[in-house]
């Protein structure tokens, strides 16, 4: 009975959240069309719901959309998985060793506040107007958040966890690391790599609309725009919103459902 009770109370916040998040968006649309139309009447100004909905349908039969969208995927996961690859291993020795942080944390604190688009001369001269290109831009956006929060996360790692370990006959530092420090300073390096992806994707459309792709959702944006068609350039954007939203809740899957299931209540 109390299983019961529980499911049918579950049941019944779902359907308030479903139903306030439908008024939301209705009152938004509502609001946009009527601005829109009765106010501002200018559509370089702001397109009108219904001229970015005919948009929508009109582009959903065009294979440009689509094309677009699996190139900034690419560029994204391109730029994405390299700073994972060099960004995490980096992080955990500087969080092991002290002399290493030393060594690489003035190097980092140089680089890190130097915004990722003023890479981009050095981008289009080193790899030209490649994928490549975009795919650095994104890299460098992303690699310094995932460094300082792994090694953030190693160097908070509580004392007597490797102590007790060590005790336990877990004496070789890679043991250390792989069977106590990684798994211990995991929630701070995922949740480092999440504020890193939602750095990138931004990295991504100013990339693409800036020149070091020619291809790609944020160069068709930048490309409307110059064509004055407003209605398409809101369209792309919903379009990046929502790619972003679904890497993200991917993210957030695999990370509650898989990596942390031990850490149960914790919201990433």
């Amino acid at each position: 009975m109390d299983a019961f009770c529980i499911d049918m109370s579950l049941n019944e916040e779902n359907k308030k959240t479903i139903i306030i998040s439908a008024i939301s968006i209705a009152t938004f649309v509502i609001l946009w069309e009527f601005v829109s139309v009765f106010i501002v009447k200018d559509s370089l100004y702001l397109p009108s719901f219904h001229s970015v909905f005919y948009a929508f349908l009109e582009r959903l039969t065009s294979a440009e959309i689509y094309i677009d969208a699996l190139i900034s995927f690419r560029h994204f996961f391109t730029g994405g998985i390299s700073a994972i690859l060099i960004g995490i291993p980096i992080g955990i020795i500087m969080g092991w060793y002290q002399n290493v942080f030393r060594f690489f944390n003035p190097i980092i604190e140089i680089l890190r506040p130097i915004p990722p688009l003023a890479w981009i001369p050095f981008a289009i001269i080193w790899l030209k107007l490649t994928h490549e290109a975009a795919g650095m831009i994104i890299f460098i956006g992303m690699v310094f958040p995932i460094i300082v929060n792994t090694y953030t996360g190693f160097r908070n790692i509580p004392k007597i966890y490797v102590e007790a370990a060590k005790v336990l006959g877990c004496t070789k530092d890679f043991d250390l690391i792989r069977h106590v420090a990684i798994p211990a300073a995991s929630p701070m390096i995922l949740s480092g790599i999440r504020v890193a992806m939602g750095t990138g994707w931004m990295c991504l459309v100013s990339a693409e609309m800036f020149g070091v792709s020619d291809a790609g959702i944020g160069y068709s944006l930048w490309h409307f725009y110059s064509l004055h068609r407003m209605e398409l350039v809101v369209l792309y954007m919903f379009v990046l919103g929502f790619m972003g939203l679904l890497i993200d809740v991917l993210f957030r899957f695999v990370i509650e459902k898989n990596l942390l299931k031990w850490q149960k209540g914790t919201v990433i």
